[in-house]
């Protein structure tokens, strides 16, 4: 499933559920769901993964995912920035709380994957790609691992190092 040459929006192809190696096409359920080319295709696009910048459609309104799934369930959207990988070559990992906690609950998260006291965390690349930490979506939901710059995104020259934590505009 990647894109043709050119990298175009409508270049981009999934194959149909009843042919995607992961449904049973002889499963009832494959009629009545959306094929994943009617759904996605109207998103916008993206050239890794599974073809579509889901926080671009989030913020531009192309979808609205429910926010909880019980309605006494509290949804709190976190607008902090938190740094991380302050040392080292690679840019700094600014991880942006807000596009994560529009899409999910920090219970998701916290505690059992990440600590929410800063520096509780020990950050590996190694347990990140066996699918630890947030290998245990990205690589699966979200964008895929290969994309080193989305995450390593703030170069070192000019960021204040004193700071771990931070709002960004």
């Amino acid at each position: 499933m990647g894109l043709a040459a050119g990298g175009a929006a409508e270049q981009r192809q999934w194959p149909p559920l009843n042919n995607d190696g992961v449904h049973d096409p002889a499963s009832p359920a494959v009629k009545l769901l959306q094929d994943p080319a009617e759904a996605l295709s109207k998103l916008p696009p993206d050239t890794t993964g599974n073809q579509v910048r889901w926080v671009e459609a989030l913020e531009k309104g192309s979808i609205n995912p429910r926010t909880n799934v019980f309605p006494e369930t509290k949804v709190t959207v976190l607008d902090l920035d938190v740094f991380l990988s302050l040392r080292g070559g690679m840019p700094i990992v600014r991880f942006p709380h807000r596009q994560h906690t529009e899409w999910l609950d920090c219970a998701n998260c916290h505690e059992h994957l990440f600590k929410s006291k800063a520096g509780a965390n020990k950050f590996s690349m190694f347990q990140i790609l066996q699918g630890e930490q947030c290998g245990v979506c990205h690589g699966a939901v979200a964008f895929p691992l290969t994309e080193c710059n989305r995450c390593h995104s703030v170069p070192h020259a000019g960021f204040d190092h004193s700071r771990q934590t931070g709002k960004q505009d």
